[in-house]
């Protein structure tokens, strides 16, 4: 049974795709706590809370309904997120479980949840020039995903997302095209 030090250990040195895979389905199996995992991803070390931040969307997107009583203590994390490879890993996790496919589960739990932050949070990173591509897409995602909460989130969503296609990457122009197309 791996504990929080075990686990911190496990993931010092370099791991690739099947060793996350193996460790999100040992803890899946062992039931490690989720907000262990959370904790560990803002690890002082940023290799380590890259790591664990990889771990967690593995095992929390493989069944994201089994941890609806994590959800709560995940978003209250967001704000203090300032590591550049765990932003993309949690931005991956909300687009996905603000999706419209997200479990019914999922969704009614939201509802309970005190989103603002993370709205205000996605707006951000995408409009902080030193924040990488992914995470500005699956920002721009997940805030598409959010825009029925608040009506001013598609009105402030399509300007940024103008904005940022004017001298955006490929993948900016790309999914900027396709949300706008949607808005």
């Amino acid at each position: 049974m791996l504990n929080q030090q075990q686990l911190i250990k496990e993931i010092s040195a370099t791991i690739g795709k099947t060793k996350v895979v193996e460790l999100s389905r040992i803890l899946k199996k062992e039931q490690f706590s989720l907000y262990n995992l959370i904790d560990i991803t803002f690890n002082p070390d940023p290799h380590i809370a890259f790591r664990a931040a990889w771990i967690l969307e593995n095992i929390f997107l493989t069944k994201p309904e089994s941890y609806v009583n994590e959800m709560e203590y995940l978003i209250s994390r967001f704000k203090e997120i300032d590591n550049p490879s765990c932003m993309r890993h949690y931005t991956k996790i909300v687009m996905h479980i603000t999706d419209i496919k997200a479990p019914e589960t999922i969704k009614q739990k939201l509802q309970t949840i005190n989103l603002e932050p993370v709205i205000e949070q996605l707006f951000d990173w995408m409009i902080n020039p030193k924040i990488k591509v992914a995470v500005k897409v699956f920002a721009g995602r997940a805030l598409f995903n959010l825009k029925d909460l608040r009506p001013w989130i598609a009105e402030e969503l399509a300007g940024q997302l103008q904005y940022l296609m004017r001298d955006g990457s490929a993948g900016i122009q790309s999914r900027g095209k396709k949300i706008l197309k949607r808005l």
